[in-house]
């Protein structure tokens, strides 16, 4: 993990098995960095899981305990995809992903859905 300016690079693996170690080195990064916002870059992140959102949740409590306000920047994808899913993405300030239906969805009008005759 680098820290660069005023701004914390997160790693590519942020899984469990590297949570405990990412949350400590995010640890001392709030506490040397100074400022209004602390801001964490996730865009090298390539592997992760739920235990990404939970070490992110944890530095979003860091943030308010020390009145700072968390940005998270350059969240892959996948990421915002998880803390949608999980219901979390505003409290990490995510922008909501617009909901895209299956092309086939609603694209049906009862007139073009075929009947089949019941046989007695």
């Amino acid at each position: 993990m680098a820290q660069s300016g005023a701004m914390t690079a997160l790693p590519a693996s942020l899984t469990l098995k590297d949570a405990q170690a990412v949350l400590e080195s995010l640890r001392q990064s709030l506490a040397a960095d100074s400022g209004d916002s602390w801001r964490i870059d996730a865009a090298s992140v390539a592997q992760l899981d739920t235990s990404a959102l939970a070490v992110l949740l944890e530095c979003a409590r860091m943030a308010a305990a020390a009145r700072r306000r968390l940005e998270i920047v350059n969240a892959p994808a996948r990421m915002a995809d998880l803390a949608h899913l999980y219901g979390v993405d505003g409290l990490l300030g995510f922008e909501a992903p617009e909901f895209k239906p299956a092309a086939n969805v609603g694209e049906s009008q009862p007139k073009d859905i075929p009947t089949v005759p019941i046989l007695r």
